[in-house]
C-alpha cells in the first residue's frame, strides 16, 4: 500500500433529520467526497498525493462539511461541491485554501 502525501477526511456523518446539530451527510459530503476521489484521481494524485476518505464525525457539525486535512492537520469547513477543484489544485502545489481554512474560534464551536 502506498503512503499518500496527503489524506483528506470528510465527514460523512449522518443524524437524524431532526437533530439540531444536523450532520454532514445532509448536507452533501457524500458527493463532495466522491467529487475529491474523481477529481485527485484526474490530476493524477490518487497513488501518492491524497486520498479522500470517509469518515465518521469530527465534532466539528457547526461548520457545516468539514474535512481534516493529515499530515497538515487542519480543518477545511463550510465545503461546497464548489470548492472542489480549488482544493484538489491546492494539493497539487502543496497549499491549502485559506478562506476554507476553520480559525480557533470555529474550531472551539465545534
Amino acid at each position: 500500500m502506498a503512503l499518500r502525501r496527503r489524506y483528506l477526511f470528510v465527514c460523512t456523518n449522518r443524524r437524524a433529520d431532526e437533530d439540531a446539530k444536523g450532520s454532514c451527510a445532509a448536507r452533501g459530503s457524500e458527493e463532495i467526497r466522491g467529487a475529491l476521489k474523481e477529481r485527485i484521481a484526474a490530476r493524477g494524485l490518487a497513488k501518492v498525493g491524497a486520498r479522500a476518505c470517509q469518515s465518521s464525525c469530527l465534532d466539528q457539525c457547526s461548520s457545516g462539511v468539514c474535512i481534516l486535512v493529515e499530515p497538515d492537520h487542519f480543518f477545511y469547513g463550510h465545503v461546497t461541491l464548489a470548492d472542489v477543484p480549488e482544493i484538489v489544485e491546492t494539493l497539487v502545489s502543496g497549499g491549502r485554501v485559506e478562506r476554507l481554512v476553520l480559525t480557533t474560534d470555529e474550531l472551539a464551536r465545534g
